[in-house]
């Protein structure tokens, strides 16, 4: 899936992301919610910046992950300005260390879940830590959402007792109901 995303033309990629991100944004789930937690993108995925800026200036609450490696556990900094970024593990762009604001993962109302594959199920496949999946088991009630690309939806995937499946996941295609 890395080598079918990074063989995406630039034009098509950006097309696609505007399309996801302005039917996610459309939606009542996005509307309702005031505290959103949203990975931000690198490399080839569905591009979240322009969303968490829009979110902000919108007066949403933003909530960003901090990946903590030497205990696989992720924690979320809430994020006034896009500024307060700069590259972290893994090459993700995290909160500089003056701008960690710690929040409460309990306060949020919408997960934005990254991942390279999802099934019609929800289940995903990222990127090998298992940070997420530890994360939401902890926010069942929480309403789960990914943004990808229609070709990263596939009919199954392979997956573990411990996954945790996304509800939504929101294509340039449509929205595919998982639950």
């Amino acid at each position: 899936m890395l080598d079918k995303l990074s063989k995406m033309d630039e034009k098509k990629h950006k097309k696609y992301s505007q399309i996801i991100v302005n039917r996610f944004i459309n939606s009542s789930f996005y509307k309702e919610a005031k505290t959103i937690m949203s990975f931000v993108s690198f490399g080839h995925e569905i591009n979240t910046h322009d969303l968490i800026k829009n979110s902000l200036l919108q007066g949403k609450k933003i909530l960003v992950p901090i990946t903590i490696p030497e205990k696989r556990e992720l924690k979320v900094s809430q994020l006034k300005d896009f500024d307060e970024l700069e590259l972290g593990h893994y090459n993700i762009l995290t909160p500089k260390d003056e701008y960690i604001r710690l929040r409460d993962p309990l306060d949020i109302d919408l997960i934005i879940v990254p991942g390279l594959a999802f099934d019609k199920k929800g289940f995903r496949v990222g990127y090998g830590g298992g940070y997420y999946d530890r994360f939401l088991a902890q926010l069942p009630q929480v309403t789960k959402i990914s943004l990808a690309f229609h070709m990263q939806t596939l009919p199954q995937l392979p997956r573990e007792n411990f996954d945790i499946p996304v509800d939504y996941i929101y294509t340039e295609r449509g929205i595919i109901e998982c639950k």
